[in-house]
């Protein structure tokens, strides 16, 4: 016999919108680091001051992206698997003695 004292629960996993935003920024990340490791020219460095821009805003969403992972894993939504009813129907009204 089942007893309902403690409710069941289940992650979110791959619902999780943490994942979802570290899935895009993940692949815009390694796309620009890349870029900017690869086909970095000197045309594209003088335009951006000396700077490789695409190289570190690649390695930025990089580590942004292993922040959101890290933060989902240690600290998953959890979602209830039964909700609670209520005894009675609260909408109907009850019938008139008469």
């Amino acid at each position: 016999m089942a007893t309902e004292s403690t409710p069941r629960s289940r992650k979110a996993g791959a619902f999780d919108i943490r994942l979802i935003i570290a899935l895009l920024t993940g692949v815009y990340g390694i796309i620009l680091t890349v870029m900017g490791a690869a086909f970095d020219t000197e045309a594209d460095r003088v335009k951006s001051a000396g700077v490789n821009i695409n190289l570190w805003a690649g390695i930025a969403l990089l580590i942004f992206t292993a922040l959101f992972v890290l933060w989902a894993r240690l600290r998953p939504i959890v979602v209830p698997t039964q909700t609670e009813q209520p005894d009675e129907d609260e909408t109907t009204e009850p019938p008139s003695a008469g």
